[in-house]
Order: structure tokens, then sequence, then C-alpha cells
């Protein structure tokens, strides 16, 4: 067994003791000489033409500094629908202008000043709706994005239906939910000449610079983003316009600017997650096996596009690969409504996906007479992959989120998971005696697939300081899941020294080498393959130099902690700060576009719950919840835990009581506060147990795939199948509501079927 320094260890995020001290600085911590105060105007319309704007009552009010609005801002585009200001508003919470002020009393006063003159135009809150023939069009094109659906398919679905002994379908929703992060969006802007400079909560300041030089048209190099420390984003933390705006302000005052959001103006002009309609079949035969899967998904991504593609595209991977099965389809319809715009958040798409999935699955199991979990060991896609013939060109890259057939995974530790996951959590153990009271306990599971990391381009470099230090510098960012401290141990590793000679420097465009955003679980696998690239390169120009020095070939060294020792006789060493202040500095820089062009890498998941459902106050309980992962090797098994735990507590809001609500009536959020928008809190979680399938992955970093948002995905269908199980109701809607619950109980007492 390969025995690693710092690989599979439990080392100390590197982050906390700055945050447990008080230290760290977040954006909303930025001070800078004469920094002034910005504020936005919003629209109070769900849909309006901008007539007019009359700003000199603003202008006038002593401490006002600028004002901008759609008529003077620069043209630019953030995005492709996306204006730095528009003249057309399309949900109520858009930006319609801005003010820099001395301070935020007088900004948010001078905002109260401006009279806007507004065209109300028709709007459509419902994505049925919006896509029905004589809807309002929101943007030019319409509202379908793409005009016309995404549609996936491998084999033919109606052969796979026309095998099939049972034929089950449902339709399942879940409602816009919230990140509901401590930390409110900031930005903080400063011209120095014609060079920018923003601070901001950033999962990708590289792609922040080309936004900002895109939409300000200036040259990418005059303008600096600086990430600081993320006070929790979960891929929300970006896709709006504020930049731009705190951009231009400072640009207009002459001096810095800093815009930080209130708690209202996050939960309506932040991100959420898209709510979702999804209509599903599966058919099977009667000892069984999955003939066909079809899944129907029709996506709110709001006012703007966002990431809306990735998000559609994801949420029909369950269907598409989850079951062995040579006949799939997906049709996804992304659609524009006048309600807030949605963005990426944590394992976009997938848990919405697979909810609808492991629900009909435990169906489709209930209808052939099977277990879930015999019906899932039964089924699920294996090491060898799906049926069918490879499309991809056999030197290209495999897609992390393939179609096709023919192409097996890297790794597959999804059968573990199921056994693993369900012995731990003693599945099959209950009695299903009828439960007398109030109170009905109930088990349920789910499993999933989930995309294993492979990204974008990423470069690190790594450098050899005159004192001896090494240097770790990456574009990556690191957004509270602890990318910092696994990718240091991963170059520690690779190098030979310990953690602590590992010096950081992390997502500042002046000072680092491209990198893409933080997303998509692919942090790890991509910028950790460069970043072990890099302290490879590293340690052998290391290596040659100290042969030079010490009059030996390389292969008779090695570097040991702080130093090049020679492997035959260890008392013959050399410090790494002497063979720098010999040779001088050494710097290397390593880019990979990560991936693979024999395998697909995945990552998978099973997990169990145990809930209890108070039937008459429809409250429900999780009282055990054991969650399986495969992960791949774990290369820091506490800050693993902390990621499945805390992607467990967040979905359970998800499942159980969190949705942005909108007023059909006139597109109004109805609960932007935390009041209203009830987030779970530590009182409400249970305790986890957490199981890792014992996987190498051949292709990732050390034998690691993608963790930070698999564990998302299987805590809807796993608490709602347990529900089922309890009570006998499918609850199809989420949040699972005591209201909710106690509807469908009523239901079931009038004689309503399911």
């Amino acid at each position: 067994m390969t025995q690693f320094a710092t690989i599979g260890k439990s080392e100390p995020r590197r982050d906390l003791p700055a945050k447990l001290t008080g230290e760290a600085q977040f954006t909303a911590d930025v001070t800078l000489p004469r920094m002034l105060a910005g504020k936005v105007l919003r629209s109070s319309h769900a849909r309006a033409r901008v007539l007019s704007i009359n700003v000199d009552a603003a202008k006038d009010l002593p401490g006002v500094r600028a004002v901008i609005t759609p008529f003077d801002a620069p043209k630019g585009y953030i995005a492709p629908d996306v204006a730095i200001l528009d003249a057309e508003v399309r949900f109520v919470g858009d930006e319609v202008a801005a003010v820099a002020a001395d301070d935020a009393d007088i900004a948010e006063h001078a905002i109260s000043l401006i009279r806007v003159e507004y065209e109300p135009l028709p709007f459509v809150t419902d994505p049925r709706e919006a896509i029905a023939a004589g809807a309002p069009s929101i943007h030019p094109d319409g509202n379908l994005v793409g005009g016309q659906p995404l549609t996936l398919t491998r084999g033919d679905v109606e052969k796979g239906f026309a095998r099939a002994d049972i034929i089950v379908e449902d339709t399942f929703t879940t409602a816009a939910h919230s990140p509901a992060a401590l930390e409110p969006r900031a930005v903080s802007a400063a011209w120095d000449d014609d060079r920018l400079t923003i601070w901001k909560a950033s999962r990708g300041t590289h792609v922040d610079q080309r936004t900002l030089s895109t939409a300000l048209n200036i040259p990418r190099d005059s303008v600096r983003v600086v990430g600081l420390n993320m006070g929790a984003g979960f891929g929300s933390k970006d896709e709006s316009r504020l930049s731009a705006i705190t951009a231009v302000l400072a640009q207009r005052s002459g001096r810095p600017v800093k815009i930080e959001l209130t708690r209202s103006e996050e939960f309506v002009a932040g991100r959420h997650r898209h709510s979702t309609i999804t209509t599903i079949r599966m058919g099977v035969i009667s000892d069984g096996e999955v003939t066909a899967v079809h899944a129907t998904t029709i996506m709110d991504t709001g006012a703007y596009l966002s990431s809306g593609p990735g998000v559609i595209r994801r949420a029909g991977q369950g269907a598409l690969y989850l079951y062995r099965c040579a006949d799939v389809r997906y049709d996804g319809y992304l659609t524009y409504t006048n309600t807030p715009a949605a963005g990426s958040y944590r394992a976009l798409g997938a848990p919405q996906g697979h909810f609808a999935l492991e629900m009909l699955a435990d169906k489709a199991a209930a209808a052939v007479g099977m277990d879930p979990l015999a019906f899932r060991l039964k089924n699920h896609v294996g090491l060898e992959g799906q049926p069918g013939r490879r499309m991809t060109p056999a030197d290209q890259i495999m897609d992390s989120q393939p179609v096709e057939g023919g192409v097996p995974f890297s790794s597959n530790g999804l059968r573990e998971c199921l056994e693993r996951g369900a012995a731990a959590f003693g599945w099959g153990d209950r009695s299903d005696s009828e439960q007398p009271g109030r109170a009905k306990r109930g088990v349920g599971m789910s499993m999933f697939v989930y995309r294993g990391g492979p990204g974008g381009q990423s470069s690190v470099r790594m450098k050899l300081a005159s004192d001896g230090a090494i240097h770790l510098i990456s574009g990556l960012m690191d957004v509270g899941e602890g990318a910092i401290t696994v990718i240091s141990q991963i170059a520690a590793e690779e190098l030979g020294v310990g953690m602590k000679q590992i010096q950081t420097t992390f997502g500042d465009t002046e000072q680092t080498p491209e990198a893409p955003i933080t997303a998509g679980s692919t942090a790890t696998f991509s910028s950790g393959t460069a970043a072990r690239d890099a302290a490879g390169q590293l340690r052998e120009l290391i290596l040659n130099e100290a042969a030079s020095l010490l009059d030996v070939g390389p292969n008779e060294l090695a570097i040991d902690g702080d130093g090049v020792v020679v492997s035959s006789d260890p008392e013959r060493r050399m410090t790494l700060s002497r063979i720098a202040d010999a040779v001088g500095e050494i710097e290397v820089e390593a880019s990979v576009t990560p991936g693979s062009a024999e395998y697909i890498v995945n990552s998978f998941g099973a997990h169990f719950a145990e809930v209890e459902v108070d039937t008459v106050t429809g409250q429900v309980r999780v009282i055990r919840y054991v969650a399986a992962q495969d992960s791949g090797r774990i290369l820091n098994p506490s800050m693993a835990v902390n990621q499945v735990e805390g992607a467990v507590s967040q979905m359970l809001g998800f499942t159980l009581s969190e949705e942005m609500v909108t007023d059909s009536r006139n597109g109004v959020t109805l609960n932007d506060t935390f009041l209203t928008h009830k987030s779970p809190t530590v009182m409400d979680y249970p305790d986890f147990e957490v199981v890792f399938a014992d996987v190498v992955d051949p292709v990732g970093p050390y034998g690691a795939k993608g963790l930070g948002e698999p564990p998302s995905v299987g805590v809807a269908p796993a608490v709602a199948n347990a529900i089922f199980d309890a009570t006998g109701l499918q609850v199809r809607d989420l949040p699972i509501t005591p209201d909710r619950i106690l509807g469908l109980l009523d239901a079931s007492e009038r004689g309503e079927g399911q």
C-alpha cells in the first residue's frame, strides 16, 4: 500500500486561523481612502419600458457624487442578454439606476429622489405559460431559450418502451431555492488613471476580468480583479451587474466606490436555484430490468439567461446515465420568465433531475414488487458504462456528461456505495408492522451520478524563492470548500516538502496565471492536476541543480523536508535556501486541460434517510442519515466529511422548507428575509454518517474525483421516498412543507388517489 506524507491526512484548513481570529478580509471589509457608498434603484414592475428618468433632485442632494442611468451608462453587456443598465426592466428588483454618495444613508436618500416614468408591459411569471402561444416575449428571440428544447437521445426510446411490461410515469416540481449565503454580495471598485481594480466575492477572478473588460470596452490588462475570502457562495456569487455598475460609479465620481447589497437585495437580485417541472417515464420488464427512460424538464431561468444552458443540461444527466439502459431520451425546455434570475447553485440542475428520477425509480420498483435497494443494485450503471457505441473521436477528451455509450468509467464505486451505505444504515432491518399513533416512521434511499472533476484549462505556477520557501501560485478561487488546502497537499506530496513550507497566492489576476471558475466540482481535479505537474517539474529542476552542487547524479537525491539529501547518505544534505542562494530562484508553470480520452470521469453516491412524520402537524423530522460517496481517493478526510455534511444540511432546506415565492399577480418576491425564507438551522439537522467507497481513480490527481457538489444530489429523493414509506403519500412537489403533508393526508382521507 502506498504511503503518503500529506495525501489522505486531515491537514487543517489553511484559511481557518485568519477566519477564527477575525483577520480574514472579506469584500465588505475593503476600505479605501475617500471611498463612497453606492446604492441601486430597483424596478417596481415585473416588466416595463423606462421612458425617462429624472435624477435632478438626487444630483442636487449634498454628498451625492455620481448618478448613472440606462441613458448615460456605457453600452456594454456583461452577458449576451444583460446590459450594464437597460431601458427595459424584466423583474421586480431589476436594476434601473445607481448612485454613489459620501455614505450609505445619503445614497439611499438619493435613490428615493429619483423619478422614473415607466411604460408597464405584459409579463409572465409561470414557465409553462411563458412558452405557450401568445405569451409576451421577455427577450427579442422569445421565451424558450434557443427557440427549441435541448433534446438528447441514446438508442430508440420508443423501442425501449415497447419492450416494457410496465411503464410508470409521473410529474414532479421543485421550487426556486436561494443559497442564503451569510455574506451578501459586495463589490469595491477604484480607478488609477485608466486602470480598474475590483475587489469582489468571486469564484473566478480571471473570468470576471474578461467580463469587465468586454463590458467596459477597456483592455483586459487594464482590469485587475482581486478575490477575497468568501462568506459562502455555493456557485451563486457572480453573474450579476454589480461589478460593472460599481466600476462605472467609481469612474464617474473619480473616487473608490463600494456597494454592499442588503439581505433583501441578495434574495431578490442575487441568484437562486432554478425551479423545475419534470415529467418522467420509465419502462421495466417483470424481473425489474429498466428498458427505457424519458424525462422532460421545463426549467425557469427567470429574467436572464445566466448559467441556464449548463443547468438545463445537467438536470438530464441522471435520466440519461444513472440506470444501465440502451434507450433513453431527455428534453429540456429552458424558459425565460419575469422573475428574479436563477443561476449556478451547488450541483446546478442535478438535484432537480434526480429528485424526479429517483422518486419514479421507487415507483417502478414497487410496480414489479422489488425492494428499492434491490432494484438499484440490479440496474445501476456499471464500470463498463452504458451500452452503445462511442461517438466522440478516439483522441478527444470525453465529456464528463456524456450521452453516448461504449465508453467505460475511469472508476465506479456506485455499487460499493449502495452496499456499504445500506449496511451502515441497516437497510431492511426495520419491521413493517403498523405503527400506532400520530408519528409515522419510514426509510428511503436514492443513488446518483455526477461529473467527477475535469474542467477548463488550468495553470499553476510554482517557485523556489531565495529564502527557500516554496510558492504555489494559482488563479483558482477557494470558495470556502478548502481548495487551497487540498491543492497545497497535492503540491507538497509531489514535491516532497511539508505543508508549512508551501506559501500560497490565489485569486488575484495581477499575480496569478489563468484559471477557470471554481465550479462543477472541478477545482481539485483540474487545478490539482496542474499543481501536481508543476510540483513535479520543480522537483526535477531542484534535484538537477542540487546534483551539480553535491557532485552526485540527480537520481541519487531526494527532497526531504526543507532540503535535498543523498539517498544513500542522509547526512549529506543541502537546504533549499542554500540551493536558491547558489543558483537563484527556480520557477515553473504547468498548464493542463484535464480529463481523459479513454474514460468518463464521474462521481457517484447513495444516500439513506429515516424520517418521522407527524400526521397531526405535518412536520417532518429527519432522524438518521447515511451518505455513501464515491469521490475517488479522499485527500483530506475531515474536510471531505465536512463537504458531505454541509451539502446534506443545505439540501434538507431545499427538500423540506426553502423556496422563493413570487406573487404571480405582480411579480413581487414575497419572502426576501430570513424570517420568511425558511432555512433550516443546526437544530433541524440529524446526526450524519458518511461512508466513502474504497476507490482510487486512475485519472484524477492522486486518485481523487469531484466531491463538493455530488452529495447535494441525493438528499431530496432519499427523504421524499422515506416519507412515502412512512405515510403512503408520494410527495411530488418540493419543498415538503407541513402544509403540503397535511393537504395530501386530507386528500387521502377523502379518497382522492395519489
